[in-house]
């Protein structure tokens, strides 16, 4: 038994990088393939009657590490500058003000159909609002470097934010001034944390010497990441920050003194290798994720009737809301529009839902619908998209 999984786990992953590599080629979105090849690999096993553990366990942690290594490696890739000061701006509010708007929304409906009180309903529709970064990142690569640098700056912003304000809702017994206090608190702890937990990693970086360096600063990372969530405390921030200062340690401007105790220079050269090691784990954990929560779809939760008409709704008023901001942002709809799949964090923190803050209708099937119709979309949208223009868009 523990021969035949490891062989159908091995098969799957050289799938989805075939899948990963042609994804380009027939515009379509390698998760929707690795949804799809997790679905099929459940039919077959089925049919062959092999008994398979229960794996909605580890869907939260492959989903969590994932989110985290997408996240990084997002970061990695990106260059701070003051000319890249409107584009941040610009990527922060597209993140932040539909979150807000479509959260409102959407829990309004929810509280005036008798869902429950209008915290447990904010709560619920929050996983709606936010764009999955591990699908709308891998899903731009082969846009112009500006593009990709606007989705990677929103979709990372729109997790961490997401999670954020989810946290201080579902995570806090009532919303009063305390509770406002508090969260303003956690922001700041997390900031110094961030700070002094990413000169320390930089600082161990430039002087490990032994072959098996990367992984240690990995698993460093997730560590922190993991003791600031224990902490309830916004644990994304801290790798955001992370990944935007190792990326960018090379411009950094510093008195010669922490320079020198810095090593930024050796930091810098290897920076390369490091992005490549984020690379590989990245694709590795997100196959897993997908195919396994492909694997544990069902067709009947596909195409649940009950559910359908506010999936379709829920879908309609992500596109309506986007369009509307991209306009006031004076940001092209083409292919911004159509880049704004739900995915992972929508189903981690559906599953972080309190059982006492949970209403009827935020289900599984609910999930799974919002997922797929806002990856077809992105699907079509990119059918749709004209050819690239050299010249940038967004720092007009």
């Amino acid at each position: 038994m523990t021969v035949i999984i490891i062989l159908i786990s091995c098969i799957l992953l050289l799938i989805a990088y075939v899948f990963e590599i042609y994804a380009k080629k027939i515009k379509s979105p390698a998760v929707i393939l690795m949804l799809l090849l997790g679905w099929l690999a459940e039919q077959l096993i089925n049919a062959l009657k092999i008994e398979v553990p229960d794996l909605n366990g580890i869907l939260p942690v492959f989903g969590t590490i994932g989110l985290i290594l997408i996240v990084l490696e997002g970061a990695l890739e990106l260059q701070i500058s003051k000319k890249k000061l409107p584009v941040v701006k610009k990527s922060f509010l597209l993140a932040l003000l539909p979150i807000l708007i479509l959260g409102f929304g959407i829990s309004f409906m929810f509280h005036y159909y008798g869902m429950g009180s209008y915290k447990d309903c904010f709560a619920n529709a929050i996983p709606f609002c936010i764009i999955s970064s591990a699908i709308a990142i891998p899903s731009v690569s082969s846009l112009l470097p500006e593009k990709k640098e606007f989705i990677v700056f929103e979709s990372s912003f729109s997790d961490i934010l997401g999670v954020m304000i989810f946290n201080f809702v579902a995570l806090s017994h009532e919303i009063n001034i305390e509770s406002v206090e508090l969260f303003i608190a956690q922001l700041i702890i997390i900031f110094i944390i961030s700070i002094a937990s990413t000169i320390g990693i930089t600082f161990l970086m430039s002087r490990i010497n032994y072959p098996i360096k990367y992984i240690p600063i990995l698993v460093i990372i997730i560590l922190v990441y993991a003791i600031s969530k224990l902490m309830h405390l916004p644990g994304l921030v801290f790798v955001l920050i992370c990944g935007l200062f190792l990326g960018n340690i090379r411009y950094l401007r510093v008195k010669p003194k922490w320079k020198n105790k810095l090593r930024s220079d050796l930091v810098a050269a290897d920076i390369g290798k490091f992005k490549d090691i984020t690379v590989e784990f990245t694709f590795i954990i997100r196959v897993m994720f997908f195919v396994t929560f492909g694997f544990l779809i069902k067709t009947s939760e596909i195409l649940n009737p009950e559910t359908i008409i506010w999936a379709a709704g829920i879908t309609f008023s992500i596109y309506i809301i986007r369009a509307l901001f991209l306009k006031i942002s004076r940001i092209p709809l083409l292919p911004f529009l159509f880049i704004a799949p739900r995915g992972l964090i929508t189903i981690l923190l559906f599953y972080l839902i309190p059982e006492e803050s949970r209403i009827f209708i935020v289900d599984k099937s609910l999930i799974i619908q919002v997922i797929l119709l806002t990856i077809l979309v992105m699907m079509f949208g990119s059918l749709l998209h004209p050819k690239e223009k050299k010249v940038s868009e967004i720092n007009e």
